[in-house]
């Protein structure tokens, strides 16, 4: 990879450094929102927060000479990506959500009367289940084969760009209901489970997210040209 200077870094989408250096790390230790917040620049995500640039340019330039897994997908297959998906993240949430809701359930019962009980959470996380459910499945039914055929259907991708969004608001209510996913000092074993837990779904939605958006969403160009080809009239063959 060559060199990367922190002025082409502040002037790039959050969403293409996150898929070509591998920044995600990064970006949820300085909490930038690379997924559905993509497509604003690194730049412009720093200054909405009043966040000093130093500190995560620096954090970027270091990648440069790291291995990272997001990169490499774009070299990849479609079928192949989209096998990924379904197994990395598709069939980990179908995991996670049911028993975080359980613990969501406990916490909220046991705790009830503490001022840090995280109260709505259950609900909260029943909601994101539902919702993220029945995205998934239109994805697995509808959208998924038709990308694997090499069909890139406006429609149904925006319809999931939108839904990612709707996902993304679900995140945000989920850091305001656990003050960012913050245990106070005294939190039991089930309490620890829980946020650790919120955690990694936090952290592998927005993943799964990016992957999509950035990525398996895009059109090939080699596919492009096939198309284009084929619209032709036949004159320039």
């Amino acid at each position: 990879m060559s060199a990367i200077t922190p002025t082409s870094l502040l002037t790039q989408p959050l969403g293409q450094l996150a898929t070509t250096i591998g920044a995600t790390g990064v970006f949820h230790q300085y909490k930038l929102d690379f997924c559905c917040g993509g497509k604003q620049s690194l730049a412009d995500a720093l200054a909405k927060k009043g966040q000093d640039a130093t500190p995560v340019l620096v954090a970027l330039q270091q990648l440069q000479h790291q291995d990272a897994e997001l990169p490499e997908w774009r070299s990849q297959p479609v079928k192949a990506l989209i096998e990924h998906i379904l197994e990395r993240f598709h069939q980990r949430h179908r995991r996670q959500l049911p028993e975080l809701i359980r613990l969501a359930r406990r916490v909220e019962h046991v705790h009830a009367n503490d001022l840090n009980c995280p109260t709505g959470l259950t609900q909260h996380l029943e909601e994101m289940y539902q919702e993220l459910e029945s995205h998934m499945l239109k994805e697995e039914q509808i959208l998924f084969p038709m990308l694997a055929g090499g069909i890139y259907p406006a429609g149904p991708i925006s319809v999931m760009e939108e839904e990612h969004l709707q996902h993304g608001d679900a995140l945000a209510i989920l850091d305001e209901l656990t003050n960012n996913i913050t245990l106070p000092q005294d939190a039991c074993n089930t309490w620890t489970a829980l946020y650790l837990g919120l955690k990694e779904l936090k952290e592998d939605l927005m993943q799964h997210i990016l992957l999509e958006n950035e990525i398996l969403f895009v059109q090939p160009k080699t596919i492009a040209k096939d198309d284009d080809r084929q619209m032709c009239c036949g004159s320039c063959q």
